[in-house]
């Protein structure tokens, strides 16, 4: 199942207005207010020029730096009208809103060599692909506060074509920019913009509280590497909301730092709230890890519906990852057209050096999983938990997997894991279906 992107958009524009009408009162986003901004200002008013070929960075630099220096109470829109406007990376600042008119796409440059630096993140002590240091997001905010990413659809483009090509060759010289990245930041809205073609992961809020990512659509080729849709990641009070993703990698997977530089760091994820999104990978539809040695606690995704994916539901850690994921509820799925329905496993993920430590052993308790209904998958579960370090309160019920034609049925293969299960087609494996409810809230 392939969508254009015209298509994607207006499926995705269908589904989440039909969707939102239903289930109106089930919403996060009021843990960010909207402001009203009354002062404006636009990109074309710094010689901004939407012809598609003419370098606009000094352009929203310049935006950005008076939007910062003169410091307008209430804060400054930055607007962007109808054309395409090309650029390097650039940073936003404090009280803004990037607001993309429709038609308008920012566009970057796939003229690398003023690309800049940054240093790595210490809760993963080098870049996530290259030791060193990492290229610098495509929009970038770090230490901010009371930011917005919005407008009537518009597009920010990342042109990652030119980034996969360097990752498939190995030519790279450092990890890959994200698309949109937030560091130690509060008080962001990102909505109602599409993301396109970003070069490694699109939404990646680092350290950060109070998030909402709603009404979004995130594309990318089915083939390009590691373009994670939406990654919170050692960050609290994250809502995502009514969004459309269709990438090469995980759509939503909420991380808290990776080995010995995670433990350290010792910031976790908590607060996750995900809901109604839609979207198709070759990887997982909900992810949490692999990095998660910061921990990662109450994260609820619900109503999510999932088209020719690797894996619907995918709980990744590994030895050496340390950290706790604890209370993980995931209800009401739909999974059509799948390698697995469910993988929850201890042995996924590499490792950032030599200096890990094999005996930080994860701790996976109290996992629920329910109200999810899958046809054409392949296999039904995984569960694979660690000898010394088994997970506890795994929660499975009203879950109904149907196999692809013929008269197999998908399957579940466990190990080193203790739960329980209840109305589950295929019947799970016995170190679940033995089990007494326990602490597992069905």
């Amino acid at each position: 199942m392939l969508f254009s992107p015209f298509l994607t958009l207006t499926f995705f524009l269908l589904f989440s207005s039909s969707v939102a009408a239903i289930y109106s009162a089930a919403t996060c986003s009021n843990i960010v207010p909207l402001r009203y901004r009354s002062d404006r200002i636009s990109i074309t008013d710094f010689g901004g020029v939407g012809d598609g070929r003419t370098l606009n960075t000094k352009a929203f630099r310049a935006a950005v730096y008076r939007i910062q220096h003169l410091r307008r109470r209430g804060g400054t829109v930055l607007y962007v009208p109808p054309g395409v406007y090309l650029t390097e990376s650039f940073n936003l600042t404090s009280h803004m809103t990037l607001y993309l008119a429709a038609g308008a796409v920012i566009k970057a440059t796939q003229e690398l060599g003023n690309w800049p630096l940054i240093a790595p993140l210490p809760s993963y002590g080098r870049g996530r692909e290259l030791p060193g240091g990492r290229y610098m997001s495509f929009i970038h905010g770090d230490g901010l506060s009371d930011v917005v990413i919005t407008g009537e659809n518009g597009t920010i483009d990342g042109q990652g074509d030119v980034w996969w090509n360097m990752w498939r060759q190995r030519t790279l010289q450092f990890t890959r920019p994200n698309l949109v990245e937030f560091v130690n930041s509060q008080d962001i809205i990102i909505s109602n913009v599409i993301f396109k073609n970003s070069p490694f992961w699109n939404i990646h809020p680092v350290y950060c509280s109070n998030v909402v990512v709603r009404y979004v659509t995130i594309l990318a080729p089915r083939d390009s590497p590691n373009t994670d849709g939406i990654d919170p990641d050692s960050s609290s009070n994250v809502c995502i909301e009514d969004s459309y993703i269709s990438t090469g990698d995980d759509l939503v997977a909420v991380k808290s730092g990776w080995d010995e530089y995670g433990i350290a760091y010792g910031r976790p994820s908590y607060g996750i709230t995900i809901r109604r999104v839609t979207g198709s990978s070759p990887f997982a539809g909900i992810a949490i890890g692999s990095e998660t040695s910061g921990g990662v606690e109450n994260v609820l995704a619900e109503h999510i519906n999932l088209f020719n994916m690797g894996v619907g539901i995918h709980i990744k850690t590994n030895s050496g990852r340390g950290g706790l994921i604890k209370n993980i509820t995931v209800a009401h799925v739909y999974v059509e057209n799948a390698r697995q329905g469910i993988k929850i496993a201890g042995d996924v993920g590499g490792h950032p050096d030599e200096k890990f430590n094999p005996n930080a052993l994860p701790v996976v308790k109290g996992i629920t999983i329910k109200n999810v209904w899958g046809v054409k998958v392949n296999q039904a579960g995984l569960i694979h938990g660690l000898r010394n370090s088994p997970f506890t309160d795994v929660c499975l019920s009203d879950i109904n997997f149907h196999g692809m034609e013929g008269p197999r049925s998908p399957s579940w293969k466990c190990s080193d894991v203790f739960g329980f299960a209840h109305q589950v087609s295929p019947w799970p494996c016995s170190q679940l279906s033995s089990q007494e409810p326990g602490s597992c809230a069905i």
